[in-house]
């Protein structure tokens, strides 16, 4: 750094704030800053840099399924904006397992990074995780999934809008049996219930207990939900999935027992995943903003590992979108 800031005929406190993308340095400088380190092959050491700074620059990113692109595109955005801060991104899969998200946090905190981005497993009452956070003083973002009980910075949709938004697209396609497969008990699958709910009891139409089906979060126990639900009588003519991943399964069972999509049941996912208009029957859905959810949190995350004292709490939502195809057509049926 004595050398760069010695050939560049700047100060070591320019250097740093260069490679550490400050606010205070220009562009310009910060570009002739990387261009010189180039040049030289500089290359920072990192537990040096610990031992002065106290900092880790590492970033844990606690995610409940990373075979859900969602989630993967969440994981985008994130580092995205945080690496070029120079923040690595730590991120740990917990597979939707409660106990598993317990213990990757505790690690992580033992390893001591600056802070995390936490798409949460916990249910009501499981804050722990959280008090140990607390205590850790280390700060995090929640992304995607509010705990009750947890006052922290938070980005995401509403999902009770998101349920009402599903829901109210298949009613105005004419849609009067109209089903929920509904997720696990964490705040997005209540709150999709909730908006669910809260679509048909607006127009009047009846909430049937046998129209609703747990499907949890993926296509094979989606596929499994739409076959329980397709034993109603009278059978279903619409259907708002908890997710894409479950709507695929849920088309999939619908087409393998002889049903026309859109035409004898129209289905909508939630989230937009990458593949969404490749399936057999291109899914309508609701667009969540995923990458977005990422960039977001991370700013307000690296706001709050850069601030000297605690920020406040923000919570930070983002209107869901519809996106409209085959699965729920009619028009072209």
């Amino acid at each position: 750094m004595k050398d760069i800031a010695r050939d560049l005929g700047v100060s070591q406190m320019t250097v740093s704030k260069a490679l550490r993308n400050h606010s205070d340095i220009s562009e310009k400088t910060r570009e002739r800053v990387l261009k010189r380190m180039r040049e030289l092959n500089y290359q920072p050491d990192w537990i040096a840099r610990s031992m002065v700074t106290k900092r880790t620059y590492l970033v844990g990113l606690v995610l409940p399924d990373l075979m859900h692109s969602f989630f993967a595109e969440v994981a985008g955005g994130v580092t995205r904006k945080l690496q070029p801060l120079g923040y690595q991104v730590v991120i740990s899969n917990t597979e939707e397992n409660a106990e598993t998200e317990r213990t990757h946090v505790a690690n992580l905190i033992n390893r001591k990074v600056d802070g995390f981005i936490i798409a949460s497993a916990q249910r009501s009452g499981q804050e722990e995780p959280f008090r140990l956070l607390d205590k850790s003083e280390i700060p995090y973002v929640l992304i995607d999934r509010l705990i009750p009980g947890v006052e922290a910075t938070y980005v995401g949709v509403k999902d009770e809008d998101l349920g009402e938004l599903a829901t109210g697209h298949l009613i105005g396609l004419g849609c009067k049996r109209i089903a929920h497969i509904r997720g696990p008990n964490v705040s997005t699958g209540v709150g999709r219930l909730r908006g669910y709910r809260k679509a048909l009891t607006k127009r009047k139409m009846p909430v049937r207990n046998e129209y609703i089906v747990s499907g949890q979060h993926g296509d094979s126990t989606g596929y499994d939900a739409m076959l329980q639900l397709l034993k109603a009588n009278p059978r279903p003519d619409g259907v708002f999935c908890y997710n894409d991943p479950v709507a695929a399964g849920a088309i999939k069972a619908a087409l393998e027992l002889g049903m026309r999509v859109p035409e004898d049941i129209a289905i909508i996912g939630a989230g937009n995943v990458h593949y969404s208009d490749l399936l057999r029957v291109p899914l309508s859905t609701v667009d969540q903003s995923s990458s977005i959810i990422g960039e977001k949190a991370a700013e307000l995350l690296s706001e709050r590992m850069e601030s000297k004292k605690p920020l406040p709490v923000e919570r930070v939502f983002i209107p869901p979108r519809l996106v409209l195809r085959e699965s729920s057509n009619r028009r072209t049926a």
